[in-house]
């Protein structure tokens, strides 16, 4: 085939020289002999995959993310990409920003979107607030805490952690107790830990955190939009979170936001924040918070990833927030009571500390999770998740958040759930 290949090139270019006559000919002939000689010299052929087209199967998303994209935000994504540096980008980019201010619940004007995942915006958080050898404390109470505790050891930070097990939590006099001790930079908190299932209290923290001069970075990653979080009444300094879960976009953008005690903490540092990309001097300037009169170029932002954004913080806006969280803990209550009449048991014994967007259930006693989860994919073409992290082999995970929050698709997830149950095989012990 690749020899095949190879004399059809060459074939193409002696009849392309063929049609050309006279002077044109003769000057014609060294390129043609270049374009002859390149395709010959190819030595790797075209893939098989590469010739067949892109196929997706059409599956149920009821785990902890990415959910399904609602027809509406896949045809905003589907638009005709323009300029990243055009003028109607930036109007899209300021419509972001006031879209995330809606869903923060701030005013604050140092309001954007990474271009990346949730770890983009975790990342850009520590890097810019947090200088080598400061002291920075992390509530670890599953993977969130665990990521963002690396991230910060691997630029310098001299990280503290609060560890509770899965599913625990922290109190505030645990918080400020260990603030005192270690009177860290930096304050890091998981609203909504999705690989646990819990829904953190964040009243009280950041009166805390100021206090003793600390800044409070939270991550609603897996809450926001169906939890209630308010950034400016609860003196949250650093907020993020991502595209992917119940503000249904697809995957590869971040929402982040910085007050003012941040903003002054990272652009009055001694060195620079250890990535160009994260850097948010250039960002500040990239989305229009610096005052500048110019947008200067930083990188290429995800033109089609901003237009699925921008759309779904528009549906959002639409719906209104408090729809929102009353619509996700209504279905959440819904799911609980057909998991319990399944004879299953919620990892979450505190009704109120839920994570209203994935539930986690004990794994059921005699069963391989593994094998429930597979089934689960196999005959109902649909996601359910087990642990990560320090969760791995504790839970099983359901996520019905966004445009999967609906009672219908819990029905679905209890059928499938009873189905596994059934015609899995169950352990004797």
């Amino acid at each position: 085939m690749q020899r095949a290949l190879f004399s059809r090139s060459a074939l193409l270019a002696q009849q392309a020289a063929a049609a050309l006559d006279g002077p044109l000919a003769a000057r014609s002939a060294p390129l043609l002999l270049r374009l002859d000689r390149s395709m010959s010299s190819v030595s790797i052929p075209p893939p098989a995959c590469m010739l067949r087209p892109l196929e997706t199967p059409l599956r149920y998303l009821f785990g902890p993310g990415p959910s399904n994209v609602p027809p509406r935000i896949l045809a905003a994504q589907g638009r005709p990409i323009i300029g990243h540096l055009h003028p109607e980008m930036y109007e899209i980019m300021n419509d972001i920003k006031r879209g995330i201010q809606y869903i923060f619940q701030t005013e604050n004007n140092m309001t954007i979107a990474m271009s990346g995942s949730g770890h983009a915006a975790m990342e850009c958080a520590v890097f810019n607030t947090v200088e080598p050898g400061e002291s920075v404390l992390v509530g670890v109470n599953g993977i969130w805490g665990e990521r963002v505790a690396e991230i910060a050891e691997r630029m310098g930070a001299n990280v503290h952690r609060m560890v509770k097990a899965p599913g625990g939590y922290f109190s505030n006099k645990e918080i400020e107790k260990a603030v005192e001790k270690h009177k860290p930079v930096l304050f890091f908190l998981t609203h909504g830990e999705s690989s646990a299932g819990l829904c953190h209290p964040v009243d009280g923290i950041g009166d805390i955190c100021r206090k003793h001069n600390c800044l409070f970075l939270v991550d609603t990653v897996a809450s926001l939009g169906a939890a209630p979080i308010f950034m400016d009444k609860q003196n949250i300094d650093i907020l993020y979170t991502g595209s992917q879960k119940a503000l249904n976009a697809p995957p590869g953008t971040a929402p982040i936001s910085f007050n003012d005690r941040a903003c002054h903490k990272m652009f009055n540092r001694k060195t620079k924040p250890v990535s160009y990309l994260f850097d948010m001097t250039y960002l500040s300037n990239y989305w229009g918070c610096d005052g500048q009169p110019a947008r200067l170029y930083h990188h290429t932002g995800p033109v089609s990833g901003f237009f699925a954004l921008r759309e779904s913080l528009a549906i959002l806006a639409e719906r209104g927030l408090e729809e929102s969280w009353k619509k996700h803990k209504e279905v959440a209550a819904y799911l609980y009571r057909g998991l319990e009449d399944l004879g299953l048991k919620l990892f979450i014994p505190d009704r109120d500390l839920r994570l209203p967007s994935v539930t986690t259930i004990a794994i059921p006693e005699g069963y391989n999770w593994r094998e429930l989860l597979a089934y689960i994919m196999k005959h109902h073409q649909m996601e359910m998740t087990g642990g990560l992290g320090p969760s791995m082999d504790m839970v099983m995970r359901i996520g019905l958040m966004g445009y999967n929050c609906e009672k219908t698709n819990a029905d679905m997830a209890l059928h499938a759930l009873a189905d596994a149950l059934k015609n899995c095989k169950k352990s004797k012990a």
